[in-house]
């Protein structure tokens, strides 16, 4: 991959900020490369500092050529940026708002009384929304993998085995098979369990005529991918047959959508108006879907907030839901790239409701 800073630095100028401090690991290995856990990056207009400590010195020439590697651990991080800053000249520094903590803001203010601290509202975490083909390419071999992973588990699903020994044996799989890790914990929830979007699996064993909700994903070369499909064990209630028909036409709606220029808020309208026609309003409660790359979680945000507009090289999930408490829920969720001409879907698995 190649890492250029240029876009931090073009967004440093348009917003006349002398220094950019980069503190989420993620965006540390958007701009440098780095994959340590214990890095800060200084950015000026024509020096950039890799700031980490003595474990990862190595690590951090090796990875980040062009940086220069500080060892500074601690609260000696916040010393060099404020003698730095004085050398240099600089009197603003931006920060990412949504990842530098109470304790280090204190310090840096401490440190660097004579700095003007500029939260960045999230400009910075924005650079990565548009996905390099580089980029693009390793989530589409996460997304890949995650295919393969739910097919192998479709062996393994049976009535009496616990929602925890499914997450398991799919975790397995996945890392046994070139994942680096998980994107998030691994989602198995059946039964009346389906009702919570976010379940934990549990101890509980799979029944004849629960739906089953697998949410998950893998990551290769640091870029993650997310994919959720819902199963039955054996033949479901015509209640879950109904929600599931639902949620899929939703999706169908929304990928029906998607192409440059249309809002995010548009998209979620789509699959969102489709439910509640059909009386799910109230239990569709989250977004529609929202960015992927380095973090599972990224921008945009497609939900009824949803301020952005789609553009060629995002990366976004479509996963409408319906949870009815007691008695289960349903997820289908695709994984899709916005190109020129509409969307390429990163995601192959079956989305007809498959009975095991």
């Amino acid at each position: 991959m190649i890492y250029s800073i240029d876009k931090l630095k073009d967004a440093m100028e348009n917003n006349n900020i002398g220094a950019s401090l980069i503190i989420q690991n993620e965006s540390i290995r958007y701009f440098s490369g780095f994959t340590g856990s214990n890095a800060l990056l200084l950015i000026l207009a024509d020096k950039k500092y890799l700031i980490t400590d003595f474990r990862y010195i190595r690590q951090a020439k090796s990875q980040s050529p062009g940086f220069e590697v500080i060892d500074a651990p601690g609260t000696k991080a916040f010393d060099f940026i404020s003698e730095t800053c004085t050398d240099l000249k600089v009197d603003s520094l931006w920060f990412e708002d949504g990842t530098l903590t109470y304790k280090q803001y204190s310090n840096l203010a401490k440190k660097a009384s004579f700095l003007d601290l500029i939260p960045d509202e999230g400009k910075i975490f924005k650079l990565r929304i548009l996905k390099t083909e580089d980029e693009v390419n390793n989530i589409r071999k996460a997304a890949a993998l995650a295919d393969k992973g739910f097919t192998y588990l479709l062996d393994f699903i049976k009535s009496g085995t616990s929602e925890k020994k499914v997450a398991l044996e799919l975790e397995f799989y996945l890392r046994k098979n070139g994942s680096e890790g998980l994107a998030f914990p691994i989602i198995a929830a059946s039964g009346p369990n389906g009702a919570l979007p976010h379940a934990e699996p549990s101890d509980r064993m799979l029944e004849d005529g629960d739906f089953l909700t697998l949410d998950f994903g893998c990551i290769v070369n640091g870029y993650c991918s997310d994919i959720t499909r819902t199963v039955a064990i054996g033949e479901p209630a015509d209640k879950l047959k109904e929600i599931y028909r639902i949620t899929l036409e939703a999706q169908e709606k929304a990928l029906g959508q998607l192409r440059p220029g249309i809002s995010c808020m548009l998209v979620d309208k789509h699959a969102r108006d489709h439910i509640t026609t059909h009386g799910y309003g109230p239990n569709f409660g989250h977004g529609l879907g929202h960015g992927v790359g380095l973090h599972v979680h990224e921008e945009p945000r497609l939900s009824p907030q949803g301020a952005e507009t789609l553009q060629p090289g995002m990366v976004v999930t479509i996963e409408p839901g319906i949870y009815i408490p007691d008695l289960g829920g349903v997820r289908i969720e695709d994984l899709v790239l916005i190109t020129k001409d509409g969307y390429d879907n990163l995601v192959t698995s079956k989305k007809d409701l498959i009975i095991i």
